[in-house]
């Protein structure tokens, strides 16, 4: 059947053919009655009507509105066996391990800030420096009382070593005085000397013991003071190791590894002890609570593989940002659940302290047939692929693939793959993308990545 444009292309042609038809008959007409010279004109006027019967005429059939079918460009891919993991998914917050508020021990204005914040810092790095001039007037003093105490104890000391020199003569002159008593007692019992002379031998033996009774209390007094400088010095020395701290604690050092948190403060803040100046945080490893339930305790063990992924939605079809294992089982459980916990390596940092997650506990793996996600189409809830079926070769030609829509049961998404549990055999060849022109039945060309050799008609 014509098309309507053919129609209107064919009708004024026929007129113009009816019209050229009507103007030959007429000429042959009038020529029979003319004379046989004019046969030569009537010759040519047949000669123009048939050239402009060939001129008007359609050089081409008239379409019919159908073309013929195209093969649609696609990619595919061979099902394979593929090892599909088995587990559940848990919601919960990384915590770090280790970290530490740093607070001041003293009062002080903010002079300095060493740092910002996410900084990386190591044990002793100095974050804050608070102003430190009542502390070097306090650590002045201090010092000032130590050389003061040490002085005094020095001088005690010797006082001490002029008693101990006094003390030493007076027991050489009791010794001489024992010994003179003696050898005049002996002559006075012969009657050599007279007994006066004895008398006064006893009374210079007898003030010998006095000045050593009299050094002994010297030296104990000179070592009771030497005793309270030593004293003096001791807690002059405190004073200037706690004056010392106190300078020392107007710099606030990181005492571990991680990284600093926000800091509230500003230069020019004046802070109390005890006030936060900021965090530190070493989060090189993390760990997750998960409460377990208490139904999965037999398969619940330690080194079983836990998988992270973005606190996003309750499944994880996001790519996955960290792995790790369970460290630790509770021996009891709570509430019909059991405490697990996971811990994770953080070299890169991609992880934060507090970063919700869901995690989920691997407890086996399987073979099964997974297939892209961009291999599933769904129509009225249901899902489908696309297989490339290859037609039987006919008179020695093979022909090109053609689509087939086979509906799927599908298990669980890994990543960017869903589990197809049942509809797709291991061997077969689905199509992957490209599914917006396919449909049941397609003629398929393969897309192989190169670029193509056919040149545009002319």
């Amino acid at each position: 059947m014509e098309t309507s444009e053919t129609s209107n292309l064919q009708e004024p042609v026929e007129k113009q053919i009816a019209v050229a038809e009507q103007s030959l008959n007429s000429t042959i007409k009038s020529l029979k009655k003319r004379s046989s010279r004019n046969w030569l004109i009537a010759g040519a006027v047949l000669v123009g009507a048939g050239i402009a019967v060939w001129r008007f005429w359609p050089t081409q059939a008239p379409s019919t509105g159908q073309q013929p079918p195209s093969s649609v460009l696609v990619k595919v891919q061979q099902v394979q066996t593929s090892p599909v993991k088995q587990g559940s998914t848990f919601f919960g917050t990384l915590e770090a391990k280790q970290g530490v508020v740093l607070r001041p021990e003293i009062e002080g204005r903010v002079t300095q800030i060493f740092v910002s914040s996410g900084a990386r810092v190591s044990p002793g790095q100095p974050i804050v420096q608070l102003s430190p001039e009542k502390s070097q007037a306090d650590f002045g003093a201090a010092i000032a009382n130590v050389n003061v105490a040490t002085a005094a104890s020095r001088n005690a000391q010797a006082q001490l070593k002029a008693a101990e020199a006094e003390r030493a003569r007076a027991l050489a002159e009791l010794e001489l005085q024992n010994t003179e008593f003696k050898r005049t007692e002996q002559l006075v019992k012969q009657g050599v000397l007279a007994k006066q002379v004895l008398d006064q031998v006893r009374r210079d033996r007898t003030s010998a013991q006095a000045t050593l009774r009299a050094a002994d209390e010297q030296i104990r007094a000179a070592q009771a003071n030497l005793s309270q400088s030593r004293a003096s010095l001791d807690q002059a020395k405190a004073g200037a190791l706690s004056a010392r701290e106190d300078l020392q604690d107007t710099r606030v050092i990181a005492p571990i590894t991680g990284v600093v948190g926000d800091i509230p403060i500003k230069l020019g803040s004046y802070v109390e002890a005890g006030d936060t100046l900021t965090t530190i945080t070493q989060n090189q490893t993390l760990e997750l609570d998960l409460n377990i339930p208490i139904s999965e305790q037999d398969q619940l063990k330690v080194g079983l593989p836990v998988e992270l992924y973005p606190d996003k939605s309750s499944d994880t079809s996001q790519q996955i940002i960290a792995k790790g294992q369970i460290s630790f089982v509770s021996p009891t459980a709570s509430n019909e659940s059991i405490l697990a916990k996971a811990n994770f390596a953080n070299p890169q940092g991609k992880l934060r302290d507090s970063q919700r997650v869901n995690a989920k506990v691997i407890w086996q793996t399987r073979p099964g047939v997974l297939v892209p996600a961009t291999a599933i189409t769904r129509l009225g809830g249901k899902a489908f692929v696309f297989i490339a079926d290859q037609p039987q070769p006919q008179q020695g030609k093979i022909p090109p693939m053609v689509a087939r829509q086979q509906p799927v049961k599908l298990g669980s998404i890994q990543g960017n793959d869903y589990q197809v549990l049942d509809g797709l055999q291991t061997g077969e060849t689905i199509i992957v993308s490209g599914l917006q022109s396919v449909r049941d039945g397609a003629t398929l060309r393969l897309d192989t990545g190169k670029p193509s050799t056919d040149k545009p008609p002319q």
